[in-house]
């Protein structure tokens, strides 16, 4: 690979790694060609973009963006390395999770995690990961718990005016009789 060509590939590298804030780094290694083009399919239909390049470029790509962010993930840069870029943060450790049970293996292998900011290391993450709530989903579960209380007084006085119908409707019919 010519000096040239390395650099196109570090370029493509770090504009991948500034579009997204999620970044998986898997190794493939021990994998079929053909289960390799299954993975890329599955990547593909669930808009995970998926990209295998040589440790040391990926290294230098992120490096050059912001070398402190990423330097827990350069421990995890050995071995094949594929990287699964991704908008959701638990897309990707789902698709690993479910492709692993299909081919009923323990491949591909999840090196680690770069998920906003945060790095998941190691194989063991992966159950976590896949049961990660996405940011919208905490916001909207912090909108259910704000208006709880609120629905319950609401419900409240509501109750409390069908009860003060009621006891009118006693009083008027004690009065009539």
């Amino acid at each position: 690979m010519t000096k040239d060509q390395k650099n196109e590939v570090i370029g493509a590298l770090k504009e991948k790694f500034s579009q997204y804030n999620n970044f998986y780094v898997a190794n493939t290694e021990s994998l079929t060609v053909e289960q390799v083009g299954k993975l890329r399919r599955i990547c593909f239909n669930k808009k995970v973009e998926m990209k295998v390049a040589k440790n040391t470029l990926i290294k230098k790509a992120l490096e050059s963006l912001d070398d402190k962010r990423f330097s827990e993930v350069y421990n995890a840069l050995h071995g094949v390395t594929a990287l699964l870029f991704s908008e959701s943060a638990k897309e990707p450790a789902l698709i690993i999770s479910s492709f692993r049970k299909e081919s009923n293996s323990d491949k591909p292998v999840l090196k680690a995690a770069f998920i906003d900011g945060d790095v998941f290391a190691g194989n063991d993450q992966l159950k976590a990961l896949t049961t990660l709530k996405s940011k919208n989903d905490l916001i909207g579960e912090i909108i259910g718990l704000l208006q709880s209380p609120a629905k319950n007084v609401i419900s409240g006085l509501n109750a409390g005016a069908k009860l003060a119908g009621l006891v009118k409707a006693l009083e008027d019919r004690a009065s009539a009789n």
